[in-house]
């Protein structure tokens, strides 16, 4: 309801915790959930939950009856432009039609002195919670189905459609008895929308510190230029930590063009035994250099994880062998 409320229709709008906890408050609670709570424990109170029969309708009677015929048609206009915003304000015009009905007319002060009156009045209030009951559908699908079953239309009126509402003043039957009574909405209270705010703070700071962990972009470079280098398959035949250092272990790679030497950094993260059999991702045709006297002829394509901890590039899938080139 609030997105719908809220949705862009000549510019973009923001989504904001306070606008939804004003909507479900001030709107959806204190006149569309009013309205109905009044209308039904009303009912309960004076009639055991069974829709009364009316009696002479008077010219409010008749007035509210007309101005609620209008409703189907105006938020059906509404809806075909695209104007949800107006169709929703105008669903909510009929709630507040109906609290202004029942404030005027006072069923709880005239019950002492005319309670035939009465009868008639929770009757036409009823009619207009049942066309909130169907209008809604739209805006407000559950709550819909919630009211629906409330006033159990799905027994007294199955087939019950806009068109009804708009050329009818019976819309829910006398003798129709109402289902149990429960509130359409809840309000939100301020603790709520603070703790919803503070996740998108935390969900906020939370971004910012991942994107302050990665690493920004290098120069571009041509496709010519990652053509020329050849990344291949390979398995970890052999592993030893090269001694008098901290970070270096000396490797035997299969890369299926021949068994290398190749020394990585990455002793620090791993024991030789823990690689060994390792399926890797090696750059081979990176030009030999050597480190503390060994020469390493290629490299082994790592990453870092979320805890800074080196992991390799796995390859490891059903068919992908030793030589495989990656492009």
């Amino acid at each position: 309801y609030t997105l719908t409320a809220n949705a862009p229709e000549t510019k973009d709008n923001d989504f904001t915790w306070a606008d939804f906890q004003a909507r479900n408050n001030n709107e959806l609670v204190a006149i569309f959930g009013n309205f109905v709570n009044r209308v039904v424990v009303l009912t309960q109170k004076y009639y055991k939950g069974v829709v009364p029969e009316a009696g002479k309708l008077t010219k409010t009677d008749q007035e509210a009856f007309k101005a609620m015929q209008d409703f189907p048609a105006s938020i059906a206009h509404s809806i075909e432009r695209y104007r949800f915003r107006e169709a929703g304000q105008e669903l909510m015009n009929l709630a507040r039609l109906g609290n202004k009905y029942l404030a005027d007319e006072e069923p709880w002060k005239v019950i002492k002195e005319d309670p035939k009156r009465v009868a008639t009045i929770m009757n036409t209030a009823l009619q207009l919670a049942t066309a909130l009951a169907v209008l809604s559908e739209p805006f407000l699908p559950f709550t819909s189905a919630k009211l629906k079953k409330m006033l159990r239309l799905e027994n007294s009126s199955p087939s019950l459609g806009w068109e009804s509402i708009g050329q009818q003043t019976s819309l829910l039957p006398s003798g129709n008895v109402l289902g149990d009574v429960e509130l359409l909405f809840r309000k939100i209270e301020d603790e709520e929308i603070a703790a919803q705010l503070e996740k998108l703070k935390a969900t906020k700071k939370s971004n910012e510190s991942e994107n302050k962990n990665v690493m920004p972009q290098k120069d571009m470079i041509t496709y010519e230029d990652f053509s020329k280098m050849d990344m291949r398959v390979g398995t970890i035949l052999e592993a030893e930590k090269m001694p008098k250092t901290k970070k270096l272990m000396v490797l035997k790679v299969d890369t299926g063009i021949d068994t290398r030497t190749i020394v990585s950094g990455i002793a620090e993260h791993f024991t030789a035994e823990e690689v060994i059999g390792k399926k890797v991702t090696v750059l081979v045709n990176l030009a030999p250099r050597p480190l503390r006297g060994v020469d390493s002829e290629g490299m082994i394509l790592m990453t870092e994880n979320e805890e800074g901890k080196l992991v390799f590039l796995n390859p490891d899938h059903a068919g992908v062998g030793n030589g495989a080139t990656i492009s």
